[in-house]
């Protein structure tokens, strides 16, 4: 993986010199970029964004996606959610970071997370999951998105040094708008964020493993993807935020046994939880698709 830190040379410039230093190098970065890999596979793990831009970033799109969102507000269920996505994070590749989680208030089964740490899961997915394993399942491949860093790369490669510069130092609130709506799939964005095979593969792996760690049956990834597809065989409409941005596939069923099969044995590894049913009870019905 190439990565470029550009935040350390610069520190003592004002903004307005960084400006120029960022733009000086832009060519001669991207220049490098293409010569050095074309249009192949090796591009996908490119990325310019330092941690600390990227947690930037990644707090600026919450705050422009909350005013679009609305969030559930019960504190017994938020509460959950959070213990839930911190023993995850906690056990994570990417431990070193702040993991902000919160609930959104609808029944669209989807989950997504910014980068820099902001997760974000809705309260259709907490009342389709069956068992803990199941949203823990999902949680963990948000986690594993942050911990590969796989937003970061995204914004590298589709929108350049110029721009990622712009957007660390609040000078582009539009594209701020616009790239925080394509990460949670809202205001006509649905989908334009779409991860790599490889990055979901690798955010697979990471939900695989961080269940196991923390004592939850990693199963539950594999389970919850083979639900998902019969869920949408019946109702094609039902899904289509969540399929639109991570599909489940038979292929990822697969590589998550796969996964699941290399790991050394644990005893009591756990599929439920008694808080899981509790919170699931005070959840409002779904809708009914039409």
């Amino acid at each position: 993986m190439i990565s470029f830190n550009l935040h350390a040379p610069v520190f003592f410039l004002s903004k307005q010199d960084m400006t120029r230093w960022y733009r000086s190098i832009y060519m001669t970065i991207s220049l490098s970029i293409l010569t050095s890999f074309g249009c192949g596979g090796a591009l996908q793990n490119f990325n310019i964004v330092s941690d600390a831009q990227e947690i930037e970033m990644g707090r600026q799109f919450s705050q422009e996606i909350e005013k679009e969102l609305k969030l559930y507000e019960d504190p017994d269920v938020v509460q959950y959610i959070q213990d839930l996505g911190q023993r995850l994070a906690k056990v994570s590749k990417r431990a070193n970071i702040t993991y902000h989680i919160k609930v959104v208030d609808t029944d669209v089964v989807n989950a997504f997370a910014l980068p820099g740490g902001y997760l974000y899961v809705n309260r259709g997915l907490i009342s389709t999951a069956e068992t803990e394993s199941e949203l823990a399942g999902v949680m963990g491949h948000e986690i594993g998105h942050v911990v590969g860093r796989h937003g970061a790369k995204a914004l590298s490669r589709q929108y350049g040094l110029q721009i990622i510069t712009g957007l660390v130092m609040g000078g582009n609130p539009g594209t701020t708008r616009q790239i925080a709506a394509q990460f949670a799939g809202i205001g006509g964005a649905l989908g334009m964020f779409h991860y790599s095979r490889e990055a979901e593969r690798e955010a697979d792996a990471l939900a695989v493993e961080e269940l196991y760690e923390v004592g939850i049956d990693p199963d539950g990834v594999a389970i919850f993807f083979e639900k998902l597809m019969a869920l949408h065989e019946r109702e094609p409409g039902g899904l289509d935020a969540l399929f639109s941005t991570h599909p489940p596939s038979g292929e990822r069923v697969k590589n998550a046994r796969a996964d699941i099969a290399l790991l050394p044995h644990k005893d009591n590894l756990q599929k439920d939880s008694d808080r899981f049913r509790r919170i699931k009870k005070r959840l409002p019905p779904l809708k009914k698709s039409e």
